[in-house]
């Protein structure tokens, strides 16, 4: 039988210079604590072999809490939190340690770089890093990357926390290494991220329960159809499949295409770049402006405006600007020039964006028309609380 010939978006994987990849506890790990010294390996020979082949690669691995575990002699995954921090800051310099040495081998230099969420919200430090990154690359090294777990508490949190009327909340997919290298690859400009883990792709059901479940070589878009396909989280990792569309969302939104594939298939990468049907292929969007990817990605976000119904289906159908009237709720504090959530009553996300008025003046406005601006305010900035050119609905 013959092979069949690829299609045009595997095709355009092998012109893929600049790759981020992010492997995952389940792929570094067996069951979460005991290490796939094995499967490492035969990562890092193929990452090797691609950088010294003239591609840029920057690797995000997942595992520090998983090699504290074992170094520590812990048998089941500590459920206090302080616990999993001691583990990550035991597991980190293991961790690095395996990936110097085994590159090495290669004769390929590592880097470690440690990340909080905060790096890459705060624009100065997202263009430190971008710099920092750079430079590596241009160096011939491969940056290791993973959450400074230690201190921050986003990913070793097992569900999503969300403090209503707070200045900050735990933005969706970076409690995780999917969104933490999404966002990285879209800071990098990267042309692809691959995300290892320890299943072949998507799935059109789960396949571990599902003997007719087949696998999806490609997507165009993530929608809802497609999110309702993943559901849960791996046992040892904060992920799972449901993660890693949203990572692959906000990749593709950006112009990075995305390659979810199994971390134990052997030359995986490399074979998913010779155009092989491998693994589940999320094609690109549109690449948006850059002051767009800011606002979607970069920027931190300082609070939130609820909306209504009705402005919601206009933000979303309509390419409307938010205005006053469809304002019911303020969160947070912010001020003029900050991103702010959309959210719906429910405290769901639908967008972000640049706001107009300080949080006190939002307040004041809610509800209101935008005529009557002057008379509530005393003074008038815009009609529009957040204007078209300066908001992103969707994929944020």
């Amino acid at each position: 039988m013959s092979t069949p010939a690829p299609s045009e978006a595997r095709k355009h994987l092998a012109d893929a210079h600049r790759i981020v990849v992010k492997v995952g506890t389940h792929v570094v790990t067996h069951d979460g604590v005991e290490l796939a010294l094995g499967r490492i390996m035969e990562i890092v020979e193929g990452l090797a072999r691609l950088r010294q082949a003239g591609r840029e690669i920057v690797l995000v691995s997942s595992g520090a809490v998983g090699m504290g575990m074992r170094v520590l002699g812990l048998k089941e995954r500590p459920r206090s939190l302080g616990l999993r921090q001691a583990c990550a800051a035991v597991g980190q310099g293991h961790l690095i340690g395996l990936y110097t040495q085994a590159f090495a081998q290669f004769g390929v230099t590592a880097a470690q770089v440690l990340l909080t969420q905060e790096d890459l919200a705060d624009r100065d430090r997202a263009l430190c890093l971008r710099t920092t990154l750079m430079r590596l690359l241009e160096l011939g090294v491969i940056p290791v990357l993973n959450e400074n777990d230690s201190v921050s508490v986003a990913e070793l949190v097992e569900h999503r926390r969300v403090q209503s009327g707070a200045a900050e909340t735990v933005p969706a997919g970076f409690g995780d290494n999917d969104g933490l290298s999404a966002r990285v690859a879209v800071s990098l400009d990267a042309d692809l991220l691959v995300l290892l883990t320890n299943v072949g792709g998507l799935f059109t059901a789960n396949p571990r329960v599902d003997p007719g479940a087949t696998r999806i070589g490609e997507l165009a878009d993530v929608d809802d159809a497609v999110r309702a396909r993943a559901a849960g989280s791996s046992a040892g990792g904060t992920g799972g499949m449901a993660s890693k569309l949203e990572a692959a969302q906000l990749a593709t939104s950006e112009g990075t295409a995305v390659l979810i594939a199994g971390g134990a298939e052997a030359r995986v990468i490399e074979r998913a770049l010779a155009g092989e049907d491998i693994g589940t292929l999320i094609v690109v969007a549109s690449r948006r402006p850059a002051r767009i990817r800011h606002i979607a990605v970069g920027a931190r976000q300082r609070g939130a405006l609820v909306v209504n119904d009705g402005a919601l289906r206009a933000l979303m159908g309509e390419k409307a600007s938010l205005l006053p009237i469809g304002v019911v709720g303020v969160e947070g504090t912010f001020d003029k020039g900050d991103v702010v959530e959309i959210r719906d009553g429910s405290g769901r996300v639908h967008g972000r964006g640049l706001v107009n008025y300080p949080a006190d003046a939002c307040r004041k406005l809610a509800g209101r028309h935008s005529e009557d601006i002057d008379a509530v305010l005393g003074w008038r900035g815009y009609d529009a609380l957040i204007t078209r050119d300066n908001l992103v609905m969707g994929a944020v």
